[in-house]
Protein backbone atom coordinates (compact mmCIF):
# COMPACT_ATOMS: atom_id res chain seq x y z
CA UNK A 1 0.00 0.00 0.00
CA UNK A 2 1.29 3.43 -0.81
CA UNK A 3 2.21 6.06 1.90
CA UNK A 4 -0.24 8.02 0.59
CA UNK A 5 -2.81 5.40 0.92
CA UNK A 6 -1.91 4.23 4.28
CA UNK A 7 -2.19 8.42 5.90
CA UNK A 8 -5.45 8.36 4.55
CA UNK A 9 -6.48 4.93 6.44
CA UNK A 10 -4.85 6.52 9.68
CA UNK A 11 -6.73 9.47 9.35
CA UNK A 12 -9.80 7.49 8.29
CA UNK A 13 -9.58 5.28 11.62
CA UNK A 14 -9.00 7.81 13.87
CA UNK A 15 -11.98 9.89 12.74
CA UNK A 16 -14.17 6.73 12.90
CA UNK A 17 -12.97 6.24 16.37
CA UNK A 18 -13.49 9.78 17.24
CA UNK A 19 -16.95 9.52 16.09
CA UNK A 20 -17.85 6.61 17.60
CA UNK A 21 -16.57 8.09 21.26
CA UNK A 22 -18.64 11.03 20.42
CA UNK A 23 -22.09 9.16 19.39
CA UNK A 24 -21.49 7.11 22.62
CA UNK A 25 -20.95 10.17 24.62
CA UNK A 26 -24.22 11.46 23.45
CA UNK A 27 -26.73 8.61 23.71
CA UNK A 28 -25.16 7.96 27.61
CA UNK A 29 -25.56 11.54 28.41
CA UNK A 30 -28.74 11.75 26.80
CA UNK A 31 -30.28 8.22 28.31
CA UNK A 32 -28.88 9.57 31.73
CA UNK A 33 -30.75 12.64 31.50
CA UNK A 34 -34.01 10.23 30.68
CA UNK A 35 -33.50 7.75 33.01
CA UNK A 36 -31.98 9.40 36.25
CA UNK A 37 -34.60 8.25 38.25
CA UNK A 38 -33.57 4.79 38.47
CA UNK A 39 -30.26 4.05 39.92
CA UNK A 40 -29.43 0.46 39.15
CA UNK A 41 -29.58 1.10 35.43
CA UNK A 42 -28.13 4.47 35.46
CA UNK A 43 -24.53 2.16 37.21
CA UNK A 44 -25.13 -0.31 34.57
CA UNK A 45 -25.34 1.85 31.92
CA UNK A 46 -22.04 4.08 33.07
CA UNK A 47 -20.47 0.59 33.32
CA UNK A 48 -21.41 -0.63 30.07
CA UNK A 49 -20.58 2.85 28.69
CA UNK A 50 -17.29 2.88 29.64
CA UNK A 51 -16.60 -0.73 28.22
CA UNK A 52 -17.64 0.57 24.94
CA UNK A 53 -15.29 3.60 24.88
CA UNK A 54 -12.49 1.54 26.47
CA UNK A 55 -12.89 -0.88 23.40
CA UNK A 56 -13.56 1.86 20.72
CA UNK A 57 -10.50 3.32 21.72
CA UNK A 58 -8.02 -0.23 21.88
CA UNK A 59 -10.14 -0.73 18.38
CA UNK A 60 -8.34 2.37 16.86
CA UNK A 61 -5.44 2.03 18.41
CA UNK A 62 -4.57 -1.37 17.56
CA UNK A 63 -5.47 -0.83 13.90
CA UNK A 64 -3.30 2.35 13.56
CA UNK A 65 -0.68 -0.13 15.07
CA UNK A 66 -0.76 -2.43 12.89
CA UNK A 67 -0.89 0.17 9.79
CA UNK A 68 2.03 1.64 10.88
CA UNK A 69 3.57 -2.15 11.43
CA UNK A 70 2.97 -3.21 7.94
CA UNK A 71 4.34 0.24 6.07
CA UNK A 72 7.76 -0.65 8.63
CA UNK A 73 7.49 -4.71 7.14
CA UNK A 74 7.31 -2.83 3.53
CA UNK A 75 10.05 -0.50 4.26
CA UNK A 76 12.56 -3.30 5.34
CA UNK A 77 11.76 -5.60 2.80
CA UNK A 78 12.76 -2.72 -0.05
CA UNK A 79 15.97 -2.19 1.79
CA UNK A 80 16.83 -5.83 1.76
CA UNK A 81 16.05 -5.96 -1.97
CA UNK A 82 17.63 -2.89 -2.59
CA UNK A 83 20.46 -4.16 -0.63
CA UNK A 84 20.89 -7.75 -2.20
CA UNK A 85 19.53 -6.58 -5.87
CA UNK A 86 22.44 -3.91 -5.67
CA UNK A 87 25.71 -5.74 -5.41
CA UNK A 88 24.25 -9.04 -7.45
CA UNK A 89 23.69 -6.32 -10.67
CA UNK A 90 27.51 -5.13 -10.25
CA UNK A 91 28.90 -8.80 -9.89
CA UNK A 92 26.99 -10.01 -12.76
CA UNK A 93 28.43 -6.89 -14.56
CA UNK A 94 31.66 -7.18 -13.79
CA UNK A 95 31.36 -11.40 -14.90
CA UNK A 96 30.03 -10.33 -18.04
CA UNK A 97 32.77 -7.73 -18.76
CA UNK A 98 35.32 -10.12 -17.77
CA UNK A 99 33.77 -13.29 -20.16
CA UNK A 100 33.06 -10.49 -23.04
CA UNK A 101 36.43 -8.74 -23.27
CA UNK A 102 40.40 -8.77 -22.94
CA UNK A 103 41.25 -7.20 -20.18
CA UNK A 104 45.36 -6.75 -18.99
CA UNK A 105 46.07 -8.01 -15.45
CA UNK A 106 45.98 -5.26 -13.43
CA UNK A 107 42.10 -4.32 -14.63
CA UNK A 108 41.33 -7.83 -14.08
CA UNK A 109 42.63 -7.85 -10.06
CA UNK A 110 40.53 -4.62 -9.80
CA UNK A 111 37.28 -6.47 -10.92
CA UNK A 112 37.97 -9.29 -8.77
CA UNK A 113 38.42 -6.55 -5.86
CA UNK A 114 35.32 -5.11 -6.29
CA UNK A 115 33.57 -8.56 -6.91
CA UNK A 116 34.76 -9.50 -3.54
CA UNK A 117 33.53 -5.99 -2.25
CA UNK A 118 30.10 -6.78 -3.10
CA UNK A 119 30.22 -10.58 -2.09
CA UNK A 120 30.70 -9.29 1.56
CA UNK A 121 28.17 -6.70 1.27
CA UNK A 122 25.87 -8.87 0.08
CA UNK A 123 26.68 -11.97 2.95
CA UNK A 124 27.03 -8.73 5.79
CA UNK A 125 22.60 -8.45 4.75
CA UNK A 126 22.21 -11.99 5.08
CA UNK A 127 23.73 -11.96 8.18
CA UNK A 128 22.26 -9.61 9.68
CA UNK A 129 18.60 -10.61 8.46
CA UNK A 130 19.36 -14.43 10.09
CA UNK A 131 20.66 -12.32 13.59
CA UNK A 132 17.89 -10.35 13.62
CA UNK A 133 15.31 -13.64 13.55
CA UNK A 134 18.10 -15.27 16.39
CA UNK A 135 17.83 -12.34 17.78
CA UNK A 136 13.79 -12.41 18.80
CA UNK A 137 14.39 -15.92 20.08
CA UNK A 138 13.89 -15.63 23.48
CA UNK A 139 14.55 -19.53 24.12
CA UNK A 140 17.99 -19.09 22.90
CA UNK A 141 20.45 -19.61 25.21
CA UNK A 142 24.28 -18.77 25.66
CA UNK A 143 27.44 -20.21 26.37
CA UNK A 144 29.41 -17.80 27.76
CA UNK A 145 32.91 -18.05 27.79
CA UNK A 146 35.17 -15.04 29.36
CA UNK A 147 36.08 -12.32 27.00
CA UNK A 148 38.82 -9.72 27.27
CA UNK A 149 36.69 -6.95 26.09
CA UNK A 150 39.18 -4.15 25.71
CA UNK A 151 40.90 -6.78 22.66
CA UNK A 152 37.90 -7.63 21.04
CA UNK A 153 37.04 -3.81 20.53
CA UNK A 154 40.52 -3.38 19.39
CA UNK A 155 40.27 -6.37 16.86
CA UNK A 156 36.47 -4.47 15.64
CA UNK A 157 38.33 -1.23 14.84
CA UNK A 158 41.12 -2.84 13.04
CA UNK A 159 38.70 -4.85 10.63
CA UNK A 160 36.51 -1.38 10.38
CA UNK A 161 39.65 0.82 9.41
CA UNK A 162 40.93 -2.00 6.53
CA UNK A 163 37.12 -2.56 5.59
CA UNK A 164 36.35 1.23 5.09
CA UNK A 165 40.12 2.21 4.02
CA UNK A 166 39.90 4.53 6.96
CA UNK A 167 43.38 6.22 7.83
CA UNK A 168 44.38 5.75 11.56
CA UNK A 169 43.61 8.89 13.21
CA UNK A 170 39.75 8.18 11.91
CA UNK A 171 39.29 5.51 14.53
CA UNK A 172 40.39 6.02 17.97
CA UNK A 173 40.69 4.33 21.01
CA UNK A 174 41.27 4.95 24.71
CA UNK A 175 40.77 2.64 27.53
CA UNK A 176 40.57 3.99 30.66
CA UNK A 177 40.44 0.69 32.75
CA UNK A 178 43.87 2.06 34.97
CA UNK A 179 45.80 -1.22 34.63
CA UNK A 180 42.55 -3.43 34.70
CA UNK A 181 41.56 -6.12 32.26
CA UNK A 182 37.84 -5.46 30.70
CA UNK A 183 36.61 -8.92 31.08
CA UNK A 184 33.32 -10.19 31.01
CA UNK A 185 31.16 -13.60 30.22
CA UNK A 186 29.32 -13.56 27.08
CA UNK A 187 29.43 -15.12 23.55
CA UNK A 188 32.20 -13.55 21.54
CA UNK A 189 30.58 -13.84 17.98
CA UNK A 190 27.81 -12.06 19.71
CA UNK A 191 29.27 -9.28 21.09
CA UNK A 192 31.74 -8.42 18.25
CA UNK A 193 28.57 -8.04 16.43
CA UNK A 194 27.07 -6.04 18.50
CA UNK A 195 30.36 -3.55 18.77
CA UNK A 196 30.64 -3.98 14.54
CA UNK A 197 27.31 -2.81 13.71
CA UNK A 198 27.43 0.69 16.42
CA UNK A 199 30.80 1.39 14.43
CA UNK A 200 29.28 0.53 11.08
CA UNK A 201 26.85 3.41 12.09
CA UNK A 202 29.19 5.53 13.22
CA UNK A 203 31.17 5.71 10.25
CA UNK A 204 27.76 5.22 7.98
CA UNK A 205 25.99 8.49 9.52
CA UNK A 206 29.37 10.84 9.20
CA UNK A 207 28.21 13.40 7.69
CA UNK A 208 31.87 14.55 6.62
CA UNK A 209 35.23 13.15 7.71
CA UNK A 210 35.20 10.51 9.84
CA UNK A 211 36.10 10.80 13.51
CA UNK A 212 35.05 8.13 15.80
CA UNK A 213 36.16 7.84 19.35
CA UNK A 214 35.99 4.84 21.07
CA UNK A 215 36.60 4.14 24.89
CA UNK A 216 36.71 0.82 26.97
CA UNK A 217 36.23 2.17 30.72
CA UNK A 218 35.01 0.74 33.85
CA UNK A 219 32.13 2.35 35.43
CA UNK A 220 32.42 0.47 38.89
CA UNK A 221 33.58 -2.96 40.33
CA UNK A 222 30.11 -4.79 38.85
CA UNK A 223 30.03 -2.48 35.26
CA UNK A 224 32.21 -2.05 32.39
CA UNK A 225 31.24 -0.18 29.20
CA UNK A 226 32.19 0.75 25.13
CA UNK A 227 31.42 4.37 24.19
CA UNK A 228 31.32 4.95 20.63
CA UNK A 229 31.29 8.32 19.95
CA UNK A 230 31.16 10.05 16.61
CA UNK A 231 30.37 13.67 15.37
CA UNK A 232 28.00 13.38 12.48
CA UNK A 233 24.81 14.34 11.77
CA UNK A 234 23.28 13.41 15.64
CA UNK A 235 19.69 11.94 16.65
CA UNK A 236 16.94 14.15 16.73
CA UNK A 237 15.72 13.34 20.88
CA UNK A 238 12.52 11.98 20.44
CA UNK A 239 14.44 9.51 18.29
CA UNK A 240 16.94 8.45 20.98
CA UNK A 241 14.97 5.33 22.43
CA UNK A 242 13.09 4.73 18.83
CA UNK A 243 15.97 3.36 17.21
CA UNK A 244 16.42 0.57 18.70
CA UNK A 245 13.21 -1.24 17.31
CA UNK A 246 12.94 -3.14 14.75
CA UNK A 247 12.74 -1.95 11.10
CA UNK A 248 12.96 1.27 12.86
CA UNK A 249 14.58 4.32 11.03
CA UNK A 250 15.24 8.06 12.44
CA UNK A 251 13.43 10.33 9.47
CA UNK A 252 15.57 12.88 7.72
CA UNK A 253 16.78 13.69 4.37
CA UNK A 254 20.53 12.51 5.39
CA UNK A 255 18.80 9.24 6.63
CA UNK A 256 16.83 8.69 3.90
CA UNK A 257 20.18 8.81 1.37
CA UNK A 258 22.16 6.06 4.11
CA UNK A 259 20.59 2.74 2.90
CA UNK A 260 20.02 0.14 5.61
CA UNK A 261 17.38 -2.69 6.85
CA UNK A 262 16.66 -1.32 10.40
CA UNK A 263 17.83 -4.05 11.98
CA UNK A 264 21.34 -3.01 13.05
CA UNK A 265 20.48 -0.96 16.53
CA UNK A 266 17.62 -4.28 17.03
CA UNK A 267 20.43 -6.75 17.00
CA UNK A 268 22.89 -4.50 19.14
CA UNK A 269 20.07 -3.68 21.36
CA UNK A 270 18.90 -7.34 21.83
CA UNK A 271 22.20 -8.77 22.06
CA UNK A 272 23.48 -6.95 25.19
CA UNK A 273 19.75 -7.43 26.99
CA UNK A 274 20.48 -11.19 26.29
CA UNK A 275 24.12 -10.78 28.02
CA UNK A 276 22.34 -8.79 31.15
CA UNK A 277 23.51 -5.38 30.03
CA UNK A 278 21.96 -2.18 28.38
CA UNK A 279 22.67 0.04 25.46
CA UNK A 280 21.76 3.82 24.70
CA UNK A 281 22.32 6.44 22.95
CA UNK A 282 22.96 10.21 23.65
CA UNK A 283 22.74 13.24 21.13
CA UNK A 284 23.22 16.90 21.35
CA UNK A 285 20.95 17.34 18.14
CA UNK A 286 20.85 17.32 14.64
CA UNK A 287 24.62 17.90 13.45
CA UNK A 288 25.77 17.89 16.67
CA UNK A 289 26.86 13.74 16.66
CA UNK A 290 26.22 10.61 18.98
CA UNK A 291 27.40 8.70 21.47
CA UNK A 292 26.01 4.56 21.84
CA UNK A 293 27.06 3.31 25.07
CA UNK A 294 27.21 -0.34 26.03
CA UNK A 295 26.98 -1.66 29.28
CA UNK A 296 27.90 -5.00 30.29
CA UNK A 297 28.54 -6.44 33.85
CA UNK A 298 31.87 -7.74 34.61
CA UNK A 299 32.88 -11.17 34.45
Amino acid sequence: MPVVGRRKSIAFFITLGACLVALAVALNVGWILISWRQAALLVFGIVFFTVIIVGLVLNTTFLIREIRRNEQHDAFINAVTHELKTPLASIRLYLETLKTRKLDETQRQSFYEIMLADSDRLLHTVEQVLRAGQAGDKRRRLSPTIIDLGEMVRECLELTRVQYNLAPESLKLDESMNGDRARVAGDAHELRAAVSNLLDNAIKYSDKDVLISVEVAALDEKRVAVRIADRGIGIPHAQLKRIFKRFHRAPGLFMARVKGTGLGLFIVHSIVKRHGGRVFAESEGVGQGSTFTIQLPRA
